[in-house]
């Protein structure tokens, strides 16, 4: 039995911009979403066990639990359903360094990275090869960003999220992230926007078939939305005191909030300047978490 680990890192999601239809029949909201990924994020590891265990650490590991209803457990219990024969016991430990319910999809990342883990760990040891194919319809099952997280490259979400289109190229893009560590539930946000939605709905903007450098991003983007933005800085001001902070920042070339929040992005020139507003905005609000990070980053060089 081998006590090596394998790694696999989850990377923070981040919606460029997020336009959101009324709900559907179905219960769902249609979204047209560009997504990208992030250079900070949470990472899971795998090797072998005695029994099957799973484990969280790190700096918000005590606000979740390593229970059947956590995104990773669901993730290994589904993909191991389907492979029909006995598998060898092995250990998952989640290291979570983003905070929950926070907009950047921590969750999703965080069950995308077991499933390759997994998969690829049945493979070397011979005990099944899952097809891409098979992992894409476990990801859709478990939640609509799961499946854009598998490859973490930025992406178009389109239907329900889970229709993924390859975007433009993109440059990488240095921005700060920050929350601050304040709830805002995706449901509540949700019934807020629709009790008001966005006229546009979920159109999708057009789309260049390449973006040549950052400045040519925050000029697409300024013409585009966060349609879950007002509500969640109607049912969370602490929101709106974030965007200000950014906004008001003179490194700050274009400020918005990911997903349902509560976290918010700044893309910024550089790595400097993204560095010298992380630190003035932590020392400003030191409750908040911040992050210096880059954006649209090729997989592997995170």
């Amino acid at each position: 039995m081998s006590s090596v680990w394998t790694e696999r890192f989850a990377p923070a999601k981040v919606n460029l911009y997020l336009h959101v239809g009324a709900v559907a029949p179905d219960g769902y909201h249609p979204v047209s979403s560009l997504m990208v990924f992030a250079d900070v994020g949470d990472s899971v590891r795998l090797r072998d066990g005695h029994a099957m265990a799973f484990a969280i650490e790190g700096a918000f590991a005590g606000t979740l639990k390593a229970d059947p209803d956590n995104l990773v457990t669901r993730a290994r219990d589904r993909l191991l359903a389907g492979v029909g024969g006995p598998v060898a016991p092995f250990e998952l430990v989640l290291d979570k360094g983003l905070p929950i319910a926070a907009g950047l999809g921590g969750g999703s990342a965080d069950a995308a990275a077991a499933l390759v883990l997994i998969a690829g760990r049945l493979a070397v040891r011979g005990e099944a090869v899952v097809p891409a194919e098979r992992l894409a319809d476990i990801a859709r099952g478990l939640g609509t960003d799961v499946n854009a997280c598998i490859e973490a490259l930025p992406v178009i979400g389109l239907g329900r999220g889970d229709d993924l289109v390859a975007a433009p190229a993109l440059p990488v893009l240095h921005a700060v992230l920050v929350n601050p560590l304040a709830p805002s539930p995706t449901g509540a946000v949700y019934r807020a926007y629709d009790r008001a939605p966005a006229a546009a709905g979920a159109d999708t903007p057009t789309l260049p078939t390449s973006f040549p450098d950052a400045a040519s991003v925050v000029a697409f983007l300024r013409a585009t939305r966060n349609d879950l933005e007002a509500p969640a800085v109607a049912l969370q001001p602490l929101i709106g005191e974030v965007l200000a902070a950014l906004t008001d920042a003179p490194e700050t070339g274009f400020t918005r909030m990911s997903g349902s929040g509560a976290t918010c992005f700044a893309l910024v020139a550089n790595a400097e300047e993204s560095r010298l507003l992380a630190r003035r905005i932590s020392a400003d609000h030191p409750g908040w978490w911040v992050r210096a990070c880059r954006l649209a980053v090729p997989r592997g060089s995170e």
